[in-house]
């Protein structure tokens, strides 16, 4: 039997599932109509059902950050999986080359170091190559070659070796700047395909221009993540509204020091230190005007000085984190809401996998 949220022990993280489906069936539409295909990126959720919900309203395959996540996905049963990080030491690239003799598999790199591990390791696997997509930084200043030559060079030598197979390019491209990124490809693109070396696959991608996936036509897939739950960054983006996110931390308020000031029992190891260019660490819902500040671990300190009203001790508040992904890693289990009552309690999967 379904139970009421306030039995719950705080702090802890709720998702409500009526959101969570409307933000997964609007993005899935909107790329349907548009001729995009989503690869979705499973970092910010880490859960195998949300990952097979996504792949159930049409999306070609999963996006994992880590190796561990990925592992996680395939015990699940998802065959499909894109592992866009630079992997490197022995024990990991074994591991990397059990995972792909159980799922369809690319992974990316942006130096020869990488390419070279990968062909020690696969170098026997000529009838089933490893996809090895070359990563490229088109402004977003993270990995990735930083010219289309360079991007050129790098799947040459990836093509060169038994074992790996050139698979095309992947970007996390800045923020606001798609026509930037676009143009970026756009010449690598035709350089590849003048090189004798077409990229079959172009990904591209991230919640923050998901509206304007379909401006980037070369793209053959979009990997959003946050948009399953969306949260105050994107808010002030205008990509989603405070009623669309998903995901809220549930806080009690333990201490009121001072008329103005009051002390919750979720810090930095629940609301996460990310600002992401926002006012304090999250929107205390019911209070728009509070700023939640000098967090510690376990406690955060929250102003209501520009507040009409109060909190009382006791109170249980919830918070709107300002970045989603990391509140997903902070918490063992979440709680799966449909109104004010609990329908499951379920374990984060792939939350922890650090390797």
């Amino acid at each position: 039997m379904p139970r009421h949220i306030d039995t719950l022990q705080t702090p802890c993280v709720l998702i409500d599932l009526d959101r969570a489906e409307a933000n997964l069936k609007r993005a899935q539409d909107y790329a349907d109509a548009h001729g995009v295909r989503l690869r979705p990126h499973i970092k910010t959720h880490k859960l195998p059902l949300f990952a097979k919900r996504q792949l159930e309203l049409g999306a070609i395959g999963i996006t994992c950050q880590k190796l561990g996540e990925a592992e996680v996905m395939a015990d699940a049963g998802i065959e499909d999986i894109f592992l866009p990080y630079n992997l490197m030491a022995p024990e990991k690239l074994y591991r990397l080359k059990q995972l792909a003799q159980r799922v369809t598999l690319a992974v990316t790199a942006d130096s020869t170091y990488v390419v070279d591990g990968y062909a020690d390791t696969f170098a026997d696997s000529t009838d089933a190559p490893l996809r090895v997509l070359v990563e490229c930084d088109t402004g977003a200043g993270r990995c990735g070659v930083q010219t289309p030559d360079d991007a050129v060079a790098l799947a040459r030598y990836i093509a060169d070796k038994p074992g790996l197979v050139f698979g095309g390019l992947m970007t996390y491209p800045p923020a606001g700047d798609a026509a930037g990124a676009r143009k970026w490809l756009e010449e690598a693109a035709g350089k590849l395909e003048a090189a004798g070396l077409p990229a079959e696959t172009i990904s591209t991608g991230g919640t923050p221009d998901i509206w304007r996936a379909h401006e980037t036509p070369l793209a053959t897939e979009y990997r959003p993540g946050t948009y399953i739950y969306y949260d105050r960054s994107l808010v002030s983006r205008g990509v989603a509204a405070v009623e669309d996110c998903a995901l809220t931390v549930l806080a009690t308020v333990v201490s009121r020091p001072t008329e103005n000031r009051a002390i919750i029992d979720a810090g930095s190891k629940a609301l996460t230190s990310d600002l992401l260019g926002q006012n304090g660490y999250g929107i205390v819902l019911g209070y728009p005007d509070a700023v939640i500040y000098g967090q510690s671990e376990e406690h955060a300190n929250i102003d209501f000085s520009a507040s009409a009203k109060k909190p009382v001790v006791g109170e249980r508040i919830r918070i709107l984190p300002n970045h989603a992904c990391p509140v997903s890693n902070l918490f063992d289990h979440v709680n799966l809401i449909s109104g004010d009552h609990v329908v499951e309690t379920v374990e984060v999967a792939a939350r922890g996998r650090v390797d």
